[in-house]
C-alpha cells in the first residue's frame, strides 16, 4: 500500500485526472492518498473527476473507500451503490459495498440492520461469484457466515463450504476461517491450533500473530496476548498495519499503554501505511493514549493532525480517543 501526496505533486497531475477520467495511472495518487489516509486531499480530487464525468465508477468506489474511512457510513454506500450500478461486473465494487452495508448495519436499528444484513451477504456473494478467486470477498463472506444467522444469509454450514475456495486463494486466510468457525463452536484448542498454523502460511507474519493475540485478548488469556504482540511486533520490520492490531489489543486490556503509544508512533512514520488503518484514525487513538498518560500537548497535537488530513472525521474524534484511553 503507497505513500505519494498528489495534491502538493503540482497541477499537471491533477488536470490529467480530469482530462481522462479515472484511468489505471490517474488513480494511483488517488490510491496512494487514500493508503496515507489524506482523506480531504483525496475528496477533493474525487469531487473534481466526478463533476467532470459523474458516470465514472472507479472515482465513486473510491469516494466510498474514503468515506467509509471517515465512518461516513450512508455517504459511502451511496458512491457504492453508484459504482455498482455502473459497473456490475467489478467483483471489488461489490465487496466495498457489502462492507458499507456492513458498517451501516451495526449502526441503525434492529429492524434496518435486519435488511442491510441481506444486502450485505447478497454484495459479498456477487463478488465471489465475479471472481471465484478474491480471497479478501471469500474472507468476508465466511466471516459473514460466521456471524450471521441464516434468516439472514448467514449460518456455519456456509462458511465451512467456503473453506476449500478460500484455502485455494489464501492458505492463511482459511486458516482463519476455521478458527473463527471453531470459536463460534466454543472449541478454543482447534481455534488456537488453526490460528498458530496461520503463522506459517501467511505472508504478512506479524500481522498473523496479531490475530493470535487478539484471540487471546478476546478469551482472557492476557498474559499470552501480549506476548504475541510483542512476538508480532519483533518481526514487523517495515511497521505495517500489525502495530495498530497489537496497540489495540494491549489498549484493550489495559496493559503497557507506552509500548502501545510506541507502535502507532513507528506505524504513523512508517512507509507501510495502509487504508484499513487510515492515518487519521490511528492519531485519534494515540491522541487517546497520550491524553491518558497526562500528555494533553501531545495529544492535541495528533488531533489537530486528524483535523487537517480528514475534517469530516472530526465528529468521530471525540469517541475514538475516548475508546482509545479506555
Amino acid at each position: 500500500m503507497r505513500k505519494l501526496q498528489f495534491i502538493s505533486g503540482g497541477l499537471l497531475a491533477l488536470s490529467a485526472v480530469l482530462a481522462w477520467g479515472m484511468s489505471a495511472v490517474a488513480a494511483d495518487p488517488v490510491r496512494a492518498a487514500l493508503n496515507q489516509g489524506h482523506a480531504d486531499e483525496a475528496l477533493q480530487t474525487l469531487n473534481s473527476v466526478l463533476a467532470q464525468n459523474a458516470a465514472d465508477p472507479e472515482a465513486h468506489n473510491l469516494r466510498c473507500r474514503v468515506y467509509y474511512q471517515e465512518e461516513a457510513w450512508d455517504r459511502a454506500i451511496a458512491d457504492c451503490e453508484a459504482a455498482v450500478r455502473l459497473d456490475p461486473s467489478r467483483s471489488n465494487y461489490h465487496l466495498w459495498l457489502g462492507r458499507a452495508y456492513g458498517q451501516k448495519a451495526q449502526h441503525v436499528s434492529l429492524f434496518t440492520a435486519f435488511k442491510l444484513a441481506r444486502k450485505v451477504s447478497a454484495e459479498f456473494q456477487q463478488a465471489v461469484q465475479l471472481d471465484p478467486g478474491n480471497a479478501d470477498a471469500l474472507a468476508d463472506l465466511g466471516e459473514y457466515d460466521v456471524e450471521a444467522p441464516a434468516i439472514v444469509g448467514g449460518g456455519l454450514s456456509h462458511a465451512v463450504a467456503l473453506v476449500p475456495q478460500l484455502r485455494a486463494a489464501s492458505p492463511s486466510a482459511a486458516l482463519n476461517l476455521q478458527a473463527r468457525i471453531a470459536e463460534s463452536q466454543h472449541d478454543y484448542d482447534t481455534a488456537e491450533s488453526c490460528y498458530k498454523s496461520a503463522i506459517g502460511q501467511a505472508q504478512y507474519t506479524a500481522g498473523a500473530w496479531m490475530d493470535l493475540a487478539a484471540f487471546y485478548q478476546r478469551h482472557g488469556r492476557t498474559d499470552d496476548m501480549v506476548a504475541a504482540a510483542h512476538t508480532g511486533a519483533s518481526l514487523d520490520r517495515r511497521h505495517g498495519t500489525a502495530l495498530v492490531d497489537g496497540a489495540a489489543s494491549l489498549t484493550q486490556a489495559h496493559r503497557e499503554p507506552q509500548v502501545a503509544i510506541q507502535w502507532l508512533q513507528l506505524y504513523l512514520n512508517s512507509r507501510a501505511q495502509t487504508e484499513d488503518a487510515p492515518s487519521f484514525a490511528v492519531r485519534a487513538k494515540l491522541a487517546g493514549l497520550l491524553a491518558q498518560q497526562g500528555d494533553a500537548a501531545g495529544a492535541e497535537q495528533q488531533l489537530a493532525a486528524v483535523h487537517a488530513a480528514a475534517s469530516g472525521y472530526r465528529a468521530k474524534v471525540t469517541a475514538l480517543a475516548a475508546d482509545a484511553g479506555r
